[in-house]
């Protein structure tokens, strides 16, 4: 007998569902919400464990519970809607964490990373458990799990040169990296940059300081052994994060400071040790996502004298459904290398010791595969 639960939430996916922050996950078995007019149901073929996803799993960033995180992903569609005529089952497409709603006053004044209504399905119930419990789609993607439902706005269509593994890094770390370089900062050819945190977005921040032209590209992190894939990714030095580092950054800039400064860690003290190491008159960009109990203090006297601009960067100012076709362009001329962020492999069962890894600062990029390839 189907029951009005059976037509709501039709799909029996597996996921790792995390009930408690702070609490490993457990694959467990959920129903997924039916496919809207509007809608497409995606397969995970690989989905990235990124930082934002540790700090919703500890709670550092607010998320409803239970949820389902993950949000950097490549996968293919299965089923799409009434009202979707522009993509066919089988296509595969990257997977959004902003959905530009193209209406409200950022996405009409050519801000649509701020859309108001981006990231609103966070809060929006995408699956049940077995008990009926709702369950929350992290950062409305909810992709450490086999599949997912998301908007057609939400996907974008991959090109059959683009591999599954570097499309999806696409979907959050190199975007918002590079995109921190090309459209947040808009760095100057020839400049110097510094980038504190040699993570997957630090290291896409480096790659775009290269792509921008930039001629002193300095590289700040606490484990030294991010030196080589700080320098494959473009960083001219590496600076080790200890008490000499404002200084051994002030003997590669003139006794200056960088041009242009990204904080790829989000924490009040690498803010602050940013604004400190960027030139009179220079750029700051906070690209990392830290906590709202941690507060950043400036005095009214440096704000004036130094002239720094400091500024957030959300999603790497990115309008990935117009910006894609480059990153596309720059993966297939090799200048962007993706394949040196990835340090792991697992599959669904492995998304805690991932998590673990990024909350000790090793490795960089864990991919998940989340199901059987093939599977509808």
């Amino acid at each position: 007998m189907t029951t009005h639960a059976d037509e709501a939430y039709p799909h029996r996916i597996r996921a790792a569902v995390l009930r408690q922050a702070g609490e490993p996950m457990k694959v467990e078995t959920i129903r997924l919400k039916a496919v809207g007019p509007g809608d497409v149901r995606v397969r995970i073929e690989k989905t990235g464990v990124c930082h934002s996803d540790l700090s919703l799993a500890t709670g550092k960033l607010a998320q409803l519970l239970p949820a389902v995180l993950g949000h950097e992903a490549c996968g293919t569609v299965v089923e799409t809607g009434s009202e979707v005529t522009d993509l066919d089952v089988g296509q595969r497409v990257i997977l959004l964490w902003i959905t530009p709603c193209r209406a409200c006053y950022p996405c009409e004044n050519g801000q649509p990373h701020l859309c108001e209504n981006g990231s609103a399905r966070a809060a929006e119930p995408h699956a049940v458990t077995e008990a009926g419990e709702p369950v929350y789609p992290g950062l409305t993607v909810g992709s450490f799990a086999e599949q997912t439902v998301l908007p057609r706005a939400a996907v974008v269509p991959v090109p059959d040169d683009i591999s599954t593994e570097d499309a999806s890094l696409l979907g959050c770390a190199v975007t918002t990296g590079v995109g921190a370089v090309t459209h947040t900062a808009q760095v100057a050819e020839g400049s110097s940059v510094l980038v504190i945190g040699a993570g997957g977005v630090g290291l896409s921040v480096l790659q775009g300081a290269r792509l921008a032209g930039a001629t002193t590209i300095i590289a700040v992190d606490r484990s030294e052994a991010k030196v080589e894939q700080a320098r494959a990714a473009g960083a001219t030095h590496f600076v080790l994060a200890d008490d000499d580092t404002k200084k051994a950054v002030r003997g590669l800039t003139g006794k200056r400071g960088a041009d242009y400064t990204f904080d790829c860690v989000g924490s009040a003290r690498t803010i602050r040790d940013m604004w400190s190491m960027t030139r009179r008159g220079g750029a700051a960009t906070v690209v990392g996502i830290g906590g709202k109990d941690e507060p950043v203090s400036f005095s009214a006297l440096e704000l004036f004298h130094f002239a720094r601009t400091l500024r957030g960067c959300v999603a790497g100012s990115v309008d990935a459904a117009t910006d894609m076709p480059r990153f596309f362009d720059w993966v297939r001329s090799g200048d962007l290398d993706l394949r040196g962020l990835v340090t792991g492999h697992g599959t669904l069962a492995d998304v805690d010791q991932a998590l673990d890894e990024l909350a000790a600062g090793r490795g960089v990029r864990t991919l998940l595969s989340t199901g059987e390839p093939g599977r509808p």
